[in-house]
């Protein structure tokens, strides 16, 4: 049976359409829809538990995967199959789920498995910026539970124009990668990197996105009245009793109001909450405690979050007694890590992060190698959230997603201000070892410090600070450098990175609907003036990049040669550049110009003698002598035929000299003129055109003799160690030898 296929098409305006099909693959998944976007496309599943989970909150799994065959492509490794998640894969993962987890309803705690898959990959389509859409248009062809339909949009500037879901290439020419997610109505999530735009400039740009994705939410309304949309599914949800949340409210307000403004530590705000809630357990009899065991801790949260909120839209005060503006006391430190090549301590009230530079060479680079993209980073961050950091013990399960998204933010902070000039590849690994409240904003802050440490010369040092807002339709408040508390009681964490010229990077998760433009503006200016302030703290600690590198820090020194050179610089087997590094204790790599074609060769290491040494090697392989030009040079090594000399400004580069160029008068033996060691000019005439090798003279550079008479030239024999072809010896002296008849031609026999 031929299976009826429903589709819908977007249009982007300018030739490249978005299209939505479904009703031909994988129909047992309770929503399923294929987007195709030129060659890209990309499968999205969605099914849900029909059966409510234990936990209290939605057990949402968004999986998205890269099938390397889709690029028509074997996976790497020993291994042919696709394993865990790359960090690229996982970055996908995280802005799907941040979109759609608000969606669904709170007490909707049934398993939901979202899993998008790339079928086929284009070149010029980035399939991530697909992924949201994907995910959105196969839940509206399912009857869960969902507000309302969303979409995520790329958005990039190219020579000041707006573009939505460029290819990698205009990618290239952008200053602004950002990652719209967003329903018709609310702008929900942004996250990307910039190139030191104004606050104004990211707000049009988020415009710009918004009006793309409402299009595509009308697309998805089409495509799910076309199919048949399905009635909602009815679930179990969470219990609730209006009159028991009134008398918790009427219990424990005015208490966490109190406690709230008294400003205390986490520590101490955590244990007197914490009293207030075992005063409130105390006041119902057992039978109370057994039948309302889940809702008393569920309104005795929405008790506290509702007095620290009012606190603050009334008062314009904080947990931690700051006003809405100010920023947590601050102390840096650099050079803390006496054998690392930088490092840097940043903390900022109660959240700390050490961070480490390590220097090495083009091998040191990470590999990227998905379907949908091969490449290098040069500069890469890696962040480490251990346990500890929030006074948790728990078990350790590798790198978390969390890790890898924190870990993305403050390497796109970052990166954009290394100079395309650094010779290193450059790591930079953050330990968080407090944390309350934006550690990955730490990050950034403790790597410039760090990177200007290690002898890296930024463009601009990098300062990044976490925002908050509280709003409730009629008052709002925007607070600069959040708690971890904050971040949960608020409606928006949005972390911004930059220097004193603009804004480097971002990351917002927007919770309220219908946020005006002219509310997150404010709070970008005032994250501006807070940004400020910290990069003050930063460059009192260092004010500048250190001039050198350190001492035990290797040294990079890059030079290029011909590419028909390479392979005598490597020598057979690698046997020469592995003997160059063990002799001078250094480390060599070279690449290939994809451009020129030209050798690239870098010379990393810690003894400038060794890196010098090297260095001589190039030059000498470089050297080219002038004909005409008179050259010092040095005898290494004495023949019967000649003395073999080495240019002293190119050493290694060798040169014979033969007996009849040593002096005017007749030379019977080359140590009647010349000696190992000697050192003495001669003049370089290019190739002999007998001999097609290169020819120098020692006699054309001293006065010819009074009366010298030119003699017949010497019999070239002597060159093959004294003896002719024959075997027989020369005999020497005898000029007027009669030359040989020549032989009569053999008869066949």
């Amino acid at each position: 049976m031929i299976p009826k296929v429903f589709r819908e098409v977007i249009d982007l305006g300018d030739g490249r359409t978005i299209s939505l099909e479904t009703g031909k693959l994988a129909k047992q998944a309770h929503g399923s829809v294929v987007v195709q976007m030129g060659k890209a496309m990309l499968l999205c599943t969605v099914v849900s538990s029909y059966k409510a989970g234990t936990v209290d909150f939605l057990p949402l799994t968004v999986d998205y995967r890269e099938k390397f065959a889709a690029a028509g492509r074997y996976p790497g490794g020993f291994f042919k199959r696709e394993a865990r998640p790359s960090d690229g894969e996982v970055l996908t993962m995280r802005l799907v789920d941040r979109v759609l987890r608000p969606l669904f309803p709170k007490d909707y705690h049934s398993e939901v498995q979202v899993m998008i898959q790339l079928m086929s990959h284009d070149e010029d389509v980035m399939p991530d910026a697909l992924a949201g859409l994907a995910a959105s248009a196969a839940i509206q062809l399912s009857d869960f539970p969902f507000e309302c339909p969303i979409s995520e949009a790329r958005v990039a500037r190219v020579n000041g124009e707006f573009v939505i879901n460029p290819t990698r290439a205009q990618l290239a020419e952008s200053d602004i990668d950002m990652m719209i997610g967003a329903s018709a109505d609310s702008v929900m999530m942004v996250e990307g990197e910039m190139d030191e735009i104004s606050e104004e400039e990211m707000a049009d740009a988020i415009k710009f996105a918004h009006e793309a994705i409402k299009v595509q939410c009308a697309a998805q309304v089409r495509l799910a009245e076309a199919f048949g949309k399905k009635e909602t599914r009815e679930y179990q949800g969470e219990r609730e009793d209006e009159e028991l949340a009134a008398r918790i409210q009427d219990f424990c307000y005015d208490k966490c109001y109190a406690i709230a403004k008294k400003g205390t530590s986490k520590a101490e705000r955590s244990a007197a909450f914490d009293e207030v809630k075992e005063e409130l357990k105390a006041s119902f009899t057992e039978e109370e405690l057994v039948d309302y065991a889940e809702l008393i801790g569920k309104y005795f949260n929405k008790a506290q979050k509702a007095a620290v909120r009012e606190l603050t839209l009334a008062e314009g005060l904080r947990l931690d007694g700051r006003k809405t503006d100010e920023i947590r006391p601050i102390w840096c430190e650099v050079d803390y890590l006496p054998s690392v090549h930088g490092s840097s301590i940043f903390t900022r009230g109660e959240t700390q992060a050490l961070a480490t530079v390590t220097l090495g060479t083009s091998r040191d680079a990470n590999k990227i190698d998905m379907p949908s993209y091969e490449g290098e980073e040069n500069f890469y961050l890696h962040y480490n959230f251990p346990p500890f950091c929030t006074g948790e013990a728990r078990p350790l399960r590798g790198t978390s997603r969390r890790e890898v998204g924190h870990g993305n933010l403050a390497q796109r902070g970052l990166k954009g201000m290394i100079p395309a000039d650094c010779p290193y590849t450059v790591r930079v690994v953050s330990e968080v070892l407090e944390s309350n409240g934006s550690s990955s904003m730490a990050t950034v802050c403790a790597g410039t410090m760090a990177l200007m440490d290690a002898g890296v010369k930024m463009i601009r040092p990098v300062s990044g600070i976490a925002m908050g807002l509280i709003s409730d339709g009629d008052r709002y408040a925007v607070l600069s450098d959040i708690l971890g508390d904050e971040d949960h009681l608020g409606d928006m964490d949005f972390k911004v990175t930059g220097t004193s010229e603009g804004i480097t990077a971002c990351q917002m998760d927007i919770k309220v609907k219908g946020l005006s433009y002219e509310i997150l503006v404010n709070a970008l200016k005032q994250a501006r003036s807070g940004r400020l302030h910290i990069l003050e703290k930063l460059t009192d600690t260092i004010p500048s990049a250190n001039e050198e590198v350190k001492a035990h820090a290797p040294k990079m020194i890059n030079r290029r040669i011909p590419n028909d050179m390479i392979g005598a610089f490597i020598g057979p087997g690698g046997k020469h550049i592995q003997e160059l590094q063990k002799e001078t204790g250094t480390t060599i790599v070279i690449t290939e110009d994809a451009v020129t074609e030209e050798g690239i060769i870098e010379i990393l290491g810690t003894d400038p003698a060794g890196i010098e040494q090297v260095i001589a090697r190039i030059e000498s392989m470089l050297f080219k002598p002038e004909v005409g030009s008179a050259y010092e040079v040095k005898v290494i090594k004495m023949l019967d035929f000649g003395a073999v000399v080495e240019y002293v400004e190119a050493p290694g580069n060798e040169v014979l000299l033969h007996v009849s160029e040593l002096a005017w008068e007749r030379t019977e033996n080359v140590t009647d003129v010349v000696n190992m060691g000697d050192v003495f000019d001669v003049k370089y005439f290019g190739l002999d055109p007998r001999t097609r090798k290169e020819k120098v003279s020692r006699k054309a550079l001293l006065p010819k003799p009074e009366g010298y008479v030119a003699r017949p030239p010497r019999d070239d024999k002597r060159s093959s160690g004294g003896r002719d072809s024959r075997g027989s010896s020369n005999n020497r002296g005898r000029d007027d030898r009669k030359p040989r008849a020549p032989r009569e031609p053999r008869k066949e026999e």
